[in-house]
């Protein structure tokens, strides 16, 4: 028998739809999307990493090579400069990476690249500069002008005074390398073409006493090599051959800077000197005008003052 208040309990009971489940009722719940993968692969064709490598003063740097790492530090890429100083990868992944452009002879530069969904990163023109601060004219062949140099001789004078004399018919060529050091001249000198001022002395001077004009028509140098003497010098070793005697002469050159000039082409200038002992190349001719005292001194002081112009030949 039941009370009445739990005969009314169990017939709202009765009347009362069955709870459902809740695990049943609830939507199944939906796996998370999978996490795209640390290293994403390059895109295929097209360029990657693009940048145009110059000097200070706007010069290709040809040599310059550029190494691309990720952010672990994993070499990604590396290209070398073409001759327009241009570099160039293949694709590389979206990402951030570390470039760092090198070269002989100046200081490398490092610096942040961002590669796009395509896998293209555009450095636009990178600056090298040259170590020790001193920007040299572009790599390739220089050509002497004649016009616009001297080649000067100056001996002493009865231990007194200088006798000033330079060479008026010459040629030569300047090769500037990649690398300073890998630079070369050659130049040749016409002997006869010494002048002094004075007719009798310049006849004296192309006799076989000293340049033996007539059986040596050439005095002629070839650099066989460069030291570095500073930021803006060198010296510069090579082979003197002079009045048919070839000696070992090293030069001190100096770089004085490259510009325009106002008939389209560029010009270097460069300035050099040397000293040679005349005995070494047979020059023994002299004579004593008072006890101790020669008429002309042993050594003769020769000074370069160059320009030459880029290219093979003169415009």
């Amino acid at each position: 028998m039941y009370t009445s208040q739990e005969q009314a309990g169990r017939s709202a009971a009765a009347g009362r739809p069955a709870q459902q489940s809740t695990t049943a009722s609830r939507p199944a719940q939906q796996s998370a999307p999978a996490r795209p993968s640390a290293q994403q692969s390059a895109p295929a064709g097209g360029r990657g990493l693009h940048a145009l490598i110059r000097t200070k003063d706007g010069w290709a740097v040809q040599h310059a090579i550029v190494t691309v790492t990720d952010l672990t530090g994993q070499q990604v890429a590396r290209a070398e400069a073409d001759a327009e100083g241009v570099v160039s990868t293949g694709p590389l992944a979206p990402g951030v990476y570390t470039a760092v452009a090198t070269a002989a002879g100046y200081t490398p530069a490092a610096m942040t690249a961002i590669a796009t969904g395509s896998g293209t990163a555009e450095l636009g023109t990178v600056t090298l500069a040259r170590q020790g601060g001193v920007d040299l004219p572009p790599p390739g062949i220089w050509t002497l002008d004649p016009a616009h140099c001297t080649i000067a001789a100056t001996a002493q004078h009865l231990g007194l005074s200088t006798v000033r004399g330079r060479f008026t018919q010459f040629a030569g060529r300047i090769e500037v390398g990649p690398d300073p050091e890998t630079s070369s001249v050659a130049a040749d000198i016409v002997a006869a073409s010494i002048d002094t001022g004075n007719g009798t002395r310049d006849a004296h001077l192309r006799s076989a006493d000293f340049l033996n004009a007539d059986a040596y028509r050439m005095i002629s140098y070839r650099s066989t090599g460069l030291t570095p003497a500073g930021p803006d010098r060198w010296i510069v070793h090579g082979t003197l051959t002079l009045a048919g005697v070839q000696r070992p002469v090293d030069l001190d050159l100096a770089y004085l800077g490259t510009g325009p000039d106002p008939w389209g082409g560029l010009r270097a200038a460069f300035r050099a000197e040397t000293e040679l002992r005349r005995e070494d190349f047979a020059m023994t001719y002299n004579q004593v005008v008072r006890a101790g005292v020669n008429l002309i001194g042993s050594t003769v002081k020769i000074e370069l003052d160059v320009q030459a112009v880029q290219g093979a030949s003169l415009p």
